[in-house]
């Protein structure tokens, strides 16, 4: 299966500033590019590209003094297996002091996800007798995907897990956000995820394509994904950038006063 996939993002700026954007596919999928991807910055601005600590793809355009549009733009052809996602039934949840170091991190609370918070005594009542591994983890994705009412008109950026749990409404990060803080609480690492997700084998969403949010847990000895937000597996998943949470993976994070004039994405099946 081919996947195209395109942004086009023009924003009101008042310079001089500084935009980090990570709108390039995750070096995980580089090798399923069907040509390097080239991001386009209208005006051409300087821009530094860089990795951050978490492997993903960034990059910095310097605006100077007198701009005040910045147009980010591009497009590319993904490679994908066309498979749904796995289901993992049998992966096990390790012991903490089992765990790698490295996965630590996916374990404490962030910015978006208060894990020493009161989700903490109900994440342990609401799940505390379900079984180790993945049953516990499609519990918890069942419980949010229940819990939180879609309302692509009530996204709210400063809402996190906590805030979510509470107003029972929210968006794919928040769904995201929630399962993510739950899992930790229940000593499951789990980081978040921002990609590409088209309307492939399902019914066209009746609102403008996005970006998307999941998440992923480490059982097993390796990282599985999960979309609390559907709670179905899908096809055509793309990442973009992995982070604790949200805070960690901005598409576009302005350094200044600024408006977003357009906004439009595409991820769709094409044929070979």
């Amino acid at each position: 299966m081919l996947i195209r996939i395109g942004y086009d993002i023009e924003l009101a700026l008042t310079g001089p500033t500084a935009v980090v954007y990570m709108l390039q596919v995750h070096p995980d999928r580089g090798h399923d590019l069907v040509a390097p991807e080239h991001p386009l910055v209208d005006p051409p601005f300087w821009t530094d590209h860089y990795s951050d600590c978490f492997g993903n793809r960034c990059a910095r355009v310097r605006v100077p003094a007198g701009q005040h549009r910045l147009r980010l733009y591009g497009s590319a052809t993904v490679r994908d297996t066309g498979w749904h996602d796995p289901q993992p039934y049998d992966a096990i949840q390790h012991p903490v002091d089992e765990l790698p170091t490295d996965t630590l991190q996916f374990l404490l609370p962030s910015r978006y996800c208060e894990v020493d918070s009161e989700l903490l005594p109900f994440a342990w009542n609401q799940f505390g007798h379900t079984p180790l591994g993945w049953a516990r983890v499609q519990a918890i994705s069942d419980y949010v995907h229940r819990h939180i009412r879609f309302d692509y008109g009530n996204a709210d950026r400063e809402r996190t897990a906590l805030g979510g749990w509470r107003q029972g409404t929210g968006v794919c990060r928040d769904y995201a956000h929630l399962a993510v803080t739950l899992c930790r609480c229940m000593n499951i690492p789990a980081r978040y995820v921002t990609g590409y997700l088209g309307d492939i084998g399902v019914p066209i969403a009746p609102y403008p394509m996005d970006f998307s949010a999941w998440f992923e847990v480490y059982l097993g000895g390796r990282w599985h994904t999960v979309d609390a937000r559907h709670n179905v597996p899908r096809i055509g998943r793309i990442v973009i950038a992995r982070g604790r949470d949200a805070a960690d993976v901005p598409i576009t994070m302005v350094f200044g006063q600024h408006q977003l004039n357009r906004f439009d994405i595409v991820t769709e099946e094409v044929m070979a």
